[in-house]
């Protein structure tokens, strides 16, 4: 049985780029997330979290250059405001880029993104050199994990790693 070791952050977006899932701290809970173009992880992330592709995910990152991607041409009243609340726990609602796909967005004709400020965050996603799929880690019927120790008893060998 692989037990989801810790994982620098290094190591951590190594994961992402093999398709791996990942575990990491945010600015309220754990979070699950992987990289946002491998449909494959998207899916695991999905099924670990039992939640229906119908019903989108969350995008993050340490820069918005990395999440504009995502987004059909933004009103410069809706960048004026995220930006005035990023970085920082709150998550808005852009236009989504027609090619951004169902299981990624769901079906929903906007994505939800976030400019974090938590710093085990921004340095994933920084040295992952993009935005990163973030979901909380639990399942439906279970309270979102606040520590390593809570994921580890939710996902077990489901998991790639931690990042600490």
């Amino acid at each position: 049985m692989h037990d989801p070791g810790l994982l620098t952050v290094a190591e951590g977006a190594d994961y992402l780029r093999q398709g791996r899932i990942v575990a990491y701290p945010t600015e309220a809970v754990y979070g699950l997330g992987c990289d946002p173009a491998n449909e494959t992880a998207v899916r695991e992330v999905l099924d670990l979290k039992e939640r229906p592709a119908s019903a989108g995910l969350i995008l993050i990152a340490d820069r918005f250059d990395y999440l504009e991607p995502f987004t059909s041409p933004v009103e410069p009243d809706l960048l004026e405001r995220a930006m005035s609340r990023w970085p920082g726990p709150v998550t808005w609602l852009f236009p989504r880029a027609p090619d951004i796909p169902d299981w990624l967005a769901g079906k929903h004709p906007t994505v939800a993104l976030r400019l974090t400020a938590h710093p085990v965050c921004r340095a994933l996603s920084a040295a992952f050199g993009g935005a990163i799929v973030s979901t909380s880690a639990n399942t439906r019927s279970e309270a979102p994990a606040r520590g390593a120790d809570e994921v580890k008893a939710y996902f077990g060998d489901r998991l790639g790693g931690i990042v600490a």
